[in-house]
């Protein structure tokens, strides 16, 4: 039998429909995750990106949830350029990776300015636990001006962006055959998910 419905309950039902609509919109907006990571120098926190990286964030967040990067530090600092960190520790000791992930450069994130990328070797697919924060816009690291790639965006700082802005005017030097190193090392003590902390599948 067709019910015919008053305006009173066309109303209420389009107000439940953009209600649960918004609350969807809400829900996925807090979904993306947070991560924490506490410095020698400050706390830095991190917005990631699931949606356009997925397999990124995914691969982030398991180093973060193995405790991994605790007690790496930011070994290789440049100013006008990015700082980047957790692959080795204060004594320059390398540690197990996981496997090489794949590229996902094309995802129309730029490495603007405070925002977080993976490092990776020529090889666009080799990226591991190392990453980078920009630290001024590098429009020359996007996709696809390195060989036809480029090097994947997958979050940005949201907070401590002042922290950020400390690391990268820290005196360097070159020191155990590399470059750019901070001559006090800038640890990172603690690398904590904030909220989000379901795995991208």
């Amino acid at each position: 039998m067709h019910v015919l419905k008053s305006p009173g309950m066309r109303l209420a039902a389009r107000f439940a429909a953009g209600f649960a609509a918004l609350t969807l919109s809400a829900a996925a907006f807090a979904a993306d995750p947070q991560v924490a990571l506490k410095t020698s120098m400050g706390e830095i926190v991190l917005e990631l990106n699931p949606e356009k990286a997925p397999v990124t964030v995914d691969n982030f967040l398991k180093y973060v949830k193995s405790g991994f990067y605790k007690g790496t530090i930011f070994h290789r600092v440049i100013d006008g350029f990015m700082i980047q960190g957790g692959g080795m520790d204060a004594q320059f000791h390398g540690r197990r990776t996981n496997k090489p992930i794949k590229n996902e450069s094309n995802n129309g994130l730029t490495n603007a300015k405070y925002t977080v990328a993976m490092a990776r070797e020529s090889n666009p697919d080799s990226a591991t636990s190392q990453f980078f924060i920009n630290v001024v816009d590098n429009p020359g690291l996007d996709y696809p001006n390195m060989q036809g790639s480029g090097y994947t965006v997958f979050g940005k700082v949201v907070k401590g962006q002042d922290v950020v802005d400390k690391i990268k005017g820290v005196l360097v030097d070159d020191i155990h055959g590399l470059e750019n190193v901070p001559v006090t090392p800038v640890v990172i003590q603690s690398a904590t998910i904030l909220k989000g902390d379901k795995l991208v599948k």
